[in-house]
């Protein structure tokens, strides 16, 4: 029966991430009370896609570290200057090019796992990128944007720290030591039933955090339009930037879908919270439409790898 409904969310995974998203729009004074859910559903998926993982597998830090450096490189070199390229070259308007630098600056999103994991990806590649740009995410952000807006800004690093703990280390830890002490019993009595709800978590963290947008799509204008469109650009290539550099890096099937997915996907989460906490709330609009595309881009994407992968 999991088998089944499994099946069914990852045929119809793109409509879905929709759907979830303009519910989250259209109640959004309902998915604000299940705000407090959002951190266990993030680390119940990270558990999912770590469970078949082990303590060896940790040692990516090592055998891969040209492919990490070249997420970082993606992530906080090349996409943040393109997105300001591009936003400076339509907008005249500081607050708006900071909000589009400030999209790509923010760390790889967590469910950049989820993707990874329904895309058979490279799972301890994409771990070591999300921990390590997680932990340099309250140096990066403050960094970049006073570079962009020459204002200072302070993050609680602490509880930024402690919660992506609580989020990816821990469950991860958890996850490796059932498999380890069970001698891989535990993953292969659970794991692939774990599947659908990890999709089901996606879909509902989607769905809560489509509440960030509510205010902004309510008020209609011609800006707000063209500020969406751009914003879809700009994630776009996000994703097509790390699939052609990726192909030209000759990365394998695995660390090919890794590295799409960690350099097309962004916390967006986390730029929010710090675009509304240090800045006037225009500069949060192309973090917050970002989630518009972000989840659906990525499921598309999924369907493409996985179709290129039945065919190698």
């Amino acid at each position: 029966m999991l088998d089944i409904v499994n099946k069914f969310l990852q045929k119809y995974i793109a409509l879905l991430t929709i759907c979830s998203l303009l519910l989250g729009v259209i109640f959004d004074d309902f998915g604000k009370y299940f705000l407090f859910v959002v951190p266990f559903l993030f680390a119940f998926m990270t558990f999912s896609g770590s469970i078949n993982m082990k303590f060896s597998d940790l040692n990516i830090f090592y055998k891969a570290p040209k492919d990490i450096l070249f997420c970082m490189v993606v992530l906080h070199l090349i996409m943040p200057l393109l997105s300001y390229l591009i936003a400076n070259a339509i907008f005249d308007d500081q607050l708006l090019i900071i909000g589009f630098v400030m999209l790509m600056c923010v760390p790889t999103g967590v469910t950049s796992i989820i993707w990874i994991n329904v895309g058979r990806g490279d799972m301890p590649l994409g771990l070591a990128v999300v921990l390590l740009d997680t932990f340099l995410a309250p140096i990066v952000i403050p960094a970049t944007m006073h570079l962009v807006s020459g204002k200072a800004v302070k993050i609680q690093t602490a509880d930024l720290i402690i919660d992506l703990i609580l989020m990816i280390v821990v469950p991860t830890i958890i996850a490796i030591l059932l498999n380890e002490l069970s001698r891989g019993t535990v993953p292969k009595i659970i794991g692939t039933k774990l599947n659908p709800f990890s999709k089901l978590a996606l879909f509902s963290i989607i769905f809560v955090n489509g509440g960030a947008i509510a205010p902004y799509m309510k008020a209609f204008t011609w800006e707000l339009l063209l500020i969406i469109v751009v914003v879809f650009i700009v994630v776009v290539c996000g994703y097509l930037v790390s699939i052609v550099l990726s192909r030209f890096m000759q990365h394998s099937y695995p660390r090919h879908v890794s590295i799409t997915f960690l350099c097309g996907m962004r916390n967006i989460s986390t730029g929010v919270i710090v675009a509304t906490t240090y800045f006037p709330a225009k500069v949060a609009m192309p973090v917050a439409f970002g989630m518009l595309f972000q989840q659906l881009l990525a499921s598309i994407v999924s369907t493409q790898l996985e179709k290129r992968r039945k065919e190698v």
